[in-house]
């Protein structure tokens, strides 16, 4: 048996035996759980190599799978993530309900998307994508919140994806004859113009639905905040990832083909600009953690969908390194808010405040998180808004170049937003008992955060691995000329020497601790927001002066007018209408046989009178 073949089935073995064990021991539950996640990314690294390819036949189809330097990329994210989030989940887990029902749906999406990456035909990628989707539902009505309206409108929009993407299969299958992805590229400049059109609109709905691209993007918002957090770091910083590397593989190998393909290009890029404007108003508005940052995954996803559309060689190094960076950042924000959730029982920056004393570490990790996500050096995300500025200014895209400055300048409102909200505020008392989140939940942050520093200061261990996916999909090696094609190269070589800004932060840092220690920090007195008073009069306890309040209100009003008109409405006016249709269409079978009779004759009263139009 190959080795593709037994990760597969560690997989599927043990999300049904880390599901019953639940009922013989917790703990056992725990092992089998870790182990089915933790035993398969290794199996996978250290035995898969480049090229793999191994076959099964089922039903008379045969299903190839097999690893290539793209697919490998994406699998780092899927398996480094998931690793990572397995850890946390024992953490974030415990105490809970339905820990079984949690796990089995975690680890069946980690094989959805490694069966994805390693798809080489059409069939077994459907698959995949379909149990992905399925198992990502259930995570998402977990909690039971609101399950009628966020479950239901997650599963359209996919449902709608999967649709498109099963159309263009079966289109593919009729002109080419065969399902394999390979000979569908192949055969593409042979079809129609028509189908050359029409099937890349396809796929790109259905990858565009999970890439959470404008107007497609309506369900991510309340999918990624009602989703367990030890889930949504991977919801968000990963399974996204599979419609970023869908759209990647049909710009490249469908796209460029045609010479309507430049159009496509321009389109896609001004909706992934759109994704990042609106995506980031949206946080900024934001009072609660998890709509903040999935208002933010939105945004974030933008800037990658912007740099892959564009296309350049720069483009799609920015585009992909944004992809890693990410998954890092956003996974890490995700476990900080779930650890704030797990200590405090909120996620409300009105109601829970000033918790760096108490949480040290996870502040930390969320400190490192937002200085990678604004991209400030010496922190990755830096690297990679770069590059993504520097390949709209070389490929002539000056209103793009305002539109991401805009966006991430913007940003900061909300990366602030969240750092003193949860961090920096005053302590209040309500809030004396709260402790650190447990070792198992701020291990996964802390080495998420240090990759963070690591990938700013050398993104050499990345762009060389994402240089190697992109010559298989065509690209020249960049590796070779990496330096010429981009200023933060040219005197560095492949890493980015950043040392100098990285001492003077830290200086600043040291003064300040200093100064705070030399004033004396035995008598600092520390005060709550109730501990002030205001024209002789003092605040109520239950009155809420929380900086946050209200912060954002002047720029929120300033840009009301891009807020105003929301997708979200008019899909909620098409559904109402098709409500009505189908209620009408209900009455009218009423499941009543004279009812039935009377439609009968009617009918042949019509075609009788109107015989000779119709005949």
């Amino acid at each position: 048996m190959e080795m593709i073949h037994i990760i597969f089935l560690i997989f599927l073995g043990g999300a049904v035996l880390t599901y019953f064990a639940g009922k013989v021991s917790k703990v056992l539950q725990d092992i089998f759980f870790l182990l089915s996640v933790l035993v398969p990314a290794y199996l996978f690294f250290a035995n898969v190599g480049i090229g793999k390819e191994v076959t099964l036949t089922l039903g008379g189809i045969t299903l190839v799978w097999g690893v290539n330097h793209f697919s490998w990329l994406f699998s780092l994210i899927v398996l480094g993530l998931g690793s990572m989030a397995a850890i946390y989940a024992i953490g974030y887990m415990k105490g809970k309900e339905r820990k079984g029902y949690f796990y089995f749906n975690f680890i069946l999406s980690i094989m959805a998307m490694m069966g994805i990456l390693l798809s080489l035909d059409l069939v077994s990628f459907f698959v995949f994508w379909e149990i992905m989707t399925w198992s990502s539902y259930l995570m998402t009505v977990y909690n039971g919140h609101e399950t009628q309206r966020i479950g239901i409108k997650y599963f359209v929009f996919s449902a709608i994806g999967a649709y498109a993407m099963l159309m263009a299969i079966v289109i593919v299958h009729h002109v080419a004859g065969s399902f394999m992805i390979g000979s569908m590229i192949n055969f593409y400049p042979n079809m129609s113009l028509s189908l050359q059109i029409w099937i890349p609109i396809l796929f790109l709905m259905a990858f565009g639905v999970k890439a959470a691209l404008m107007p497609l993007h309506v369900w991510a918002p309340d999918a990624y905040s009602n989703a367990p957090m030890a889930y949504t770091s991977v919801f968000s910083g990963a399974l996204s990832k599979m419609g970023i590397y869908g759209m990647v593989i049909v710009l490249v190998t469908m796209i460029n083909q045609i010479p309507q393909g430049f159009w496509f290009r321009e389109v896609i890029a001004w909706l992934g600009g759109i994704t990042a404007v609106l995506g980031t108003l949206w946080a900024i508005k934001q009072d609660d953690a998890k709509k903040l940052l999935a208002y933010s995954s939105v945004a974030q996803l933008g800037y990658i969908i912007v740099g892959i559309a564009i296309g350049t060689e720069l483009g799609m190094l920015a585009g992909l390194f944004l992809a890693v960076m990410h998954a890092l950042f956003k996974g890490t924000l995700f476990m900080v808010t779930g650890a704030v959730e797990k200590q405090t029982g909120t996620t409300n920056f009105t109601e829970v405040t000033g918790l760096i004393r108490k949480m040290p570490w996870t502040f930390f990790a969320a400190l490192f998180s937002i200085i990678a996500l604004a991209g400030i050096p010496p922190l990755g995300g830096f690297v990679g808004k770069w590059m993504l500025y520097e390949a709209l200014i070389t490929s002539n895209h000056y209103l793009l170049v305002i539109v991401i400055f805009f966006s991430s300048t913007a940003a900061f409102l909300y990366c602030y937003k969240f750092l003193f909200g949860f961090f920096l505020g005053q302590e209040e008392k309500e809030w004396a008992h709260v402790k650190e989140a447990p070792v198992v939940m701020l291990v996964p942050m802390i080495i998420m955060s240090v990759l963070m520093f690591v990938l700013g200061t050398f993104p050499g261990l990345i762009l060389k691995p994402i240089n190697s996916g992109l010559v298989d999909l065509g690209y020249i090696d960049t590796f070779k000329h990496l330096w010429n094609t981009s200023i933060i190269f040219n005197a560095w070589g492949d890493h980015v020497v950043l040392q100098p800004i990285l001492y003077y932060i830290i200086a600043i840092f040291v003064f300040f601790a200093l100064f705070l220690t030399w004033k004396g920090h035995k008598t600092t007195r520390y005060v709550t927001t109730k501990d002030i008073s205001s024209s002789g009069e003092v605040p109520a306890e239950d009155e809420n002066l929380t900086f946050s309040v209200g912060f954002m209100q002047p720029f929120l009003r300033a840009v009301a007018p891009a807020m105003r008109r929301q997708i979200d409405k008019y899909y909620t006016g098409i559904a109402d209408g098709l409500e009505s249709l189908f209620e009408f269409m209900r009455r009218i079978y009423t499941g009543n046989g004279q009812t039935y009779a009377v439609y009968v004759i009617v009918f042949v009263v019509v075609v009788l009178l109107f015989k000779s139009v119709l005949f």
